[in-house]
């Protein structure tokens, strides 16, 4: 990987058909954070992307609006990957602030179908894969450790996995990156759990659950009595441990984005990464995610978007963060041998040979380069660095 953070070159409006520049304008309205890695993406790649986080986009707007009642909403989840080859198909009933993907939805079809037939392929099938997951899940809770596994699955690991695949399809990355679909499962497993982690409150609020019964019937009989006042020692301990269990999946992470090798790919899916395990380093045994938000700070995240551009910068970066939750783990947490034991493993990836990475050593050529990207994308950054409160959602709950 390259040392420097590429400047991309803004997209080229004039070039896109009004088609695709309503897909754009539908981008920076749902996601302002996930439009700017987007259109920083290489080539027709760029494209192929834009269009399967709309079309997700508009699959889980279905999924989260709860207006729909079931009899109507299971079918349409079933069916929605068809949609995507009816020309007139969209949905006027939704009440939710996305809708616009719905109502308008002819309009993302028709660029659906102007891709390539290796990238409709690749969205197609996560699509139908997706919208079934979600029907399954709309019927019941989930339960098991295994259950929440395959609930981030169906919402965020075939993210990954379909977005793995379009970047083979693209052939801006080798085809092994698309075949292994355990490591880009993962990729999207570590930035679902670290979501439902941090949201549990607002989650609540909704009136909606996603922490597994499992776990969490250990610590309290309701999963709500985890945000009364009394409980908060124990609602600690339950965050802990499925923190503990989130840290699992990185050294996955670290392995699928030791295989890439184009730098605006690389970007794109190491951004989201560190802002989740600076996200779970700072909700680790934090009474605070019980009480309201925890958000990383606007500097932080910028100052981890501007040094996450090559896998030794990564691999320094998540051992840092791994080794402040060390420090933090209390010896009276029943899983503090547990998240100790995952910590060493992460730690031992994170460097060759023992020997600490340092970040903070650039060259003059590089620093120069920083201060242009400052100059040059402070927009970018800024849409960025709301990554804090919406990008780490990749597909928002």
């Amino acid at each position: 990987m390259g040392g420097g953070a590429a400047v991309m070159p803004p997209l080229d409006q004039d070039a896109l058909s009004d088609g695709l520049k309503t897909c754009y304008r539908y981008l920076n309205q749902t996601s302002r954070s996930f439009a700017a890695v987007i259109q920083a993406l290489d080539g027709e790649l760029r494209h192929a992307v834009c269009v399967f986080y709309l079309v997700l986009r508009a699959l889980d707007t279905i999924e989260d609006d709860m207006t729909i009642n079931l009899e109507t909403k299971v079918p349409m989840l079933h069916d929605f990957h068809s949609y995507l080859y009816q020309p007139d198909w969209r949905y006027m009933e939704s009440k939710e602030k996305d809708k616009q993907v719905l109502e308008d939805f002819p309009t993302i079809s028709l660029e659906f179908r102007n891709l390539a037939k290796v990238y409709r392929d690749v969205i197609v099938d996560i699509c139908h894969k997706m919208g079934a997951g979600m029907a399954e899940f709309l019927e019941k809770k989930v339960d098991t450790q295994h259950e929440w596994d395959k609930y981030c699955h169906y919402v965020a690991g075939l993210v990954g996995i379909g977005l793995s695949r379009l970047f083979s399809a693209s052939e801006l990355e080798d085809p092994i990156v698309g075949q292994d679909t355990e490591l880009a499962n993962s990729m999207g497993l570590f930035l679902q759990k670290t979501n439902i982690i941090r949201d549990y409150l607002e989650d609540q609020v909704e009136g909606r659950e996603f922490w597994p019964r499992e776990v969490w019937s250990r610590y309290a009989k309701k999963l709500s009595d985890l945000a009364k006042p009394e409980n908060i020692d124990v609602a600690v301990q339950c965050m802990n441990e499925l923190i503990t269990n989130a840290l699992h999946h990185v050294p996955d992470v670290l392995t699928f984005l030791s295989k890439l090798k184009n730098q605006s790919v690389f970007n794109f899916c190491a951004i989201p990464q560190v802002m989740a395990i600076a996200t779970l380093a700072a909700c680790y045994n934090n009474k605070q995610v019980f009480r309201g938000l925890v958000k990383i700070r606007k500097g932080q995240a910028v100052t981890l978007m501007m040094d996450a551009t090559n896998i030794q910068a990564v691999k320094a970066i998540m051992y840092q963060y791994v080794e402040e939750i060390y420090q933090k783990v209390p010896s009276t947490d029943p899983s503090s041998n547990k998240t100790q034991q995952i910590i060493v493993s992460i730690r031992t990836m994170s460097l060759p040979n023992g020997v600490e990475v340092s970040r903070n050593h650039y060259s003059p050529i590089y620093l120069s380069c920083a201060m242009l990207l400052a100059a040059l994308s402070w927009q970018y950054l800024s849409a960025m660095s709301k990554a804090s409160e919406e990008y780490v959602q990749a597909s928002e709950n």
